[in-house]
């Protein structure tokens, strides 16, 4: 085994551990408790971040899928099919998560104010077209992606050990290359404006309210907190996101995919999935509480 795949499956390992943490806390505070709307986009994006890393790194589902006795050309419909879709739900439900926070901390006056009460109705509007949307659209990687040929074809562009993906037509994949950019940058703007509102927001509430606390000892809300944490992933979103764009436009381009270049970009597809759990593990003060309460009891045990 390569030292790049170690790193991959070390980084797909600890990243689906971290988001299997943050699924099985958020269905139980979904399930038990009054949930925030917030706390509901977090429980789906830990699941697609899942099954994101499963489908799309080198490691152990992907090795067991294609150990089975199942058409090769079937399988790599089906795990391009379902990568595509993920990343679809990835960067859309980031976009809701910032909307809505953005939404949540807005004052009294702002024209916003009149959805707050409404958030959990239009949040599951939200949920149901944007799984719609990514399952339609993403259909085209069904005729797009298949089995590796050994016949030389200058159309074929080999991205796995027996996957590839096909030119069709030039018109159709250049118009769904146009439409998805266009969705991207859509979603991308959305999410740096929801960001710069709220930077603006925590900016005036802080020269409000500075007077009322100690400037060597500020204690941050729960969510002025929650609201550092989605645009710190915001920004890493859009920056991650950034180089994967420039490193798979780089090899359409040229029709050709190196096996280092591939193996960098599964790095830096899975960094974002891997990172979220990690940062949102160590900003949820419920989190927090409940692991130094654990912590309390085993040195009580011990």
């Amino acid at each position: 085994m390569s030292s790049l795949k170690i790193v991959l499956n070390f980084q797909a390992g600890l990243g689906v551990l971290a988001n299997m943490f943050l699924l099985v806390f958020y269905t139980f505070i979904v399930l038990s408790h009054r949930p925030k709307p917030t706390d509901m986009i977090s429980c789906q994006l830990a699941f697609i971040h899942i099954v994101l890393l499963l489908t799309g790194g080198d490691i152990w589902l992907k090795e067991i899928v294609e150990s089975l006795n199942i058409d090769n050309d079937f399988k790599c419909k089906t795990t391009f099919y379902i990568s595509r879709v993920m990343r679809g739900l990835s960067i859309c439900i980031t976009c809701l998560l910032s909307v809505f926070q953005a939404v949540t901390i807005s004052p009294g006056t702002s024209l916003l104010n009149k959805f707050k009460h409404k958030l959990k109705k239009y949040m599951i509007c939200a949920f149901l077209f944007i799984w719609f949307f990514n399952l339609t659209f993403s259909s085209n990687q069904i005729f797009s992606a298949g089995a590796f040929t050994n016949v030389s074809e200058a159309k074929q562009i080999k991205v796995s050990k027996s996957c590839s993906l096909f030119l069709l037509n030039y018109n159709a994949g250049a118009l769904i290359l146009a439409v998805t950019i266009s969705i991207d940058v859509f979603l991308l703007g959305v999410m740096l404006g929801a960001s710069a509102y709220m930077v603006i927001i925590l900016f005036r509430h802080q020269r409000q309210h500075k007077h009322l606390h100690s400037l060597n000892h500020p204690r941050a809300s729960p969510e002025k907190r929650a609201t550092q944490t989605i645009l710190l992933l915001v920004v890493f979103f859009v920056v991650m996101y950034s180089v994967d764009f420039i490193i798979s436009s780089t090899a359409v381009l040229l029709w050709m995919y190196d096996p280092v270049i591939l193996s960098v970009q599964k790095f830096v597809m899975n960094v974002y999935p891997t990172i979220t759990p990690l940062v949102q593990i160590s900003s949820d003060s419920r989190i927090i509480d409940i692991l130094k309460s654990l912590e309390s009891k085993c040195h009580q045990i011990f």
